[in-house]
């Protein structure tokens, strides 16, 4: 059954649990992150009806995907599970490793149709690998589905694992796929595994880098080579390693990622944002890259990382990472979707939303994260 997630009501208080017992309360038209809703990985939608629909890994969804609907971005209805694995053409594994790994899932409207971008492990796996993650994407006539695979096979085959799709429709007409190559099996070689190295840690750092390639019109395949557009640092001294290494730094892991991205263009400038270290541990963390074309090359930012923990200044939330861009009902706000943790929320992952901004000077700055009262414009 539908159930309606209320995070501010006009004229009443509706308070809400987490798995801790620790209670939240919302009033009036404001509203306070996290949101009540367990995904990780979370994307929204804003449809031409301005209506929003928000997916994401996890949740209630069983070999799939759930979906949330809402208005004004502070309301969300429960729309159920929209994405089942075991379609007429699904080509994933359920059985494999994390559930099948059913993660990531972005929605587009694209001429009348919607279209999911899904990460999953796929079946034919002949080598047996442990993270088998290709990108498929699904089709529905509406937002909340039921989705279907658009073919019984993922978009393409790279030869290696690739997660977290995000798709452009550049003004051009062309369309672009960008996704992450995991860590696994991808041992590269740099300062800080040398480093890492030599403090008897690991004897190598797995690396994911973030590549784009154009699509085919009909999402068959793609059209030319990959393009590797990010990755972490070689050097110990680029001013991007240090955040972008705190998972082998902090001994948390021997992998270093860049993952979850998004473009978006503004002006003449495409950003990417993207996440770096493990989505699982406190310092998950969001930066940015700029480009003046699709392909790059792009140059990461001097204001890196822009979203981050907060707990070293007496805040409460970690984990931030793997964010969507939206915008406000009346159109006047951009909005940083994104999942985190609290103290209170432990290891689930949950939603938050907070402003964020492009300055005159091109600087892109993201206002959280926030877990005091805030609204969002609601004019139509």
């Amino acid at each position: 059954m539908k159930r309606t997630i209320k995070l501010a009501l006009a004229v009443s208080l509706l308070a809400f649990s987490f798995p801790s017992g620790k209670s939240f309360a919302q009033q009036g038209t404001s509203y306070k992150n996290p949101l009540p809703v367990k995904f990780g990985d979370p994307y929204v939608l804003r449809t031409k009806g301005n209506k929003y629909y928000m997916y994401g890994t996890g949740g209630a969804a069983k070999n799939g995907f759930a979906a949330y609907s809402s208005t004004d971005l502070v309301n969300w209805k429960d729309e159920g599970q929209v994405f089942y694995a075991s379609n007429p053409n699904g080509w994933s594994d359920s059985t494999a490793a994390w559930n099948g790994a059913y993660w990531a899932p972005e929605v587009y409207e694209h001429k009348g149709k919607y279209y999911m971008f899904y990460s999953a492990q796929w079946k034919d796996n002949p080598g047996k690998d442990l993270e088998n993650f290709r990108i498929g994407v699904a089709v529905a006539d509406q937002p909340t589905g039921p989705f279907t695979d658009l073919y019984n096979k993922p978009v393409f085959d790279p030869g290696y694992p690739i997660i977290d799709a995000n798709v452009l429709f550049d003004k051009s007409g062309r369309v672009f796929l960008y996704y992450s190559r995991c860590c696994y099996k991808h041992p590269v070689a740099s300062e800080v595994a040398d480093w890492a190295r030599k403090q008897g840690w690991y004897d190598a750092i797995e690396e994911s880098w973030v590549y784009g390639v154009e699509l085919k019109p009909d999402f068959s395949g793609v059209i030319g080579a990959p393009v590797l557009l990010l990755r972490p640092p070689v050097k110990m001294d680029d001013k991007q390693a240090e955040w972008e290494s705190r998972s082998v730094t902090s001994k948390e892991v021997n992998r270093r990622w860049t993952e979850g991205s998004v473009i978006f263009k503004k002006g003449d400038t495409y950003y990417m944002m993207y996440s770096a270290n493990y989505f699982g541990g406190k310092n998950y963390a969001v930066g940015y890259a700029t480009s003046k074309s699709p392909l790059g090359p792009f140059t990461k930012a001097a204001n890196n990382p822009v979203l981050q923990k907060n707990t070293d200044k007496g805040g409460v939330v970690t984990g931030t990472g793997h964010n969507s861009v939206t915008y406000s009902p009346d159109g006047k706000e951009m909005l940083c979707v994104y999942h985190a943790r609290t103290t209170a929320t432990g290891d689930e992952r949950v939603v938050f939303i907070d402003r964020m901004k492009i300055l005159k000077n091109g600087t892109l700055v993201v206002e959280g994260p926030t877990t005091t009262a805030q609204s969002i414009s609601a004019g139509k």
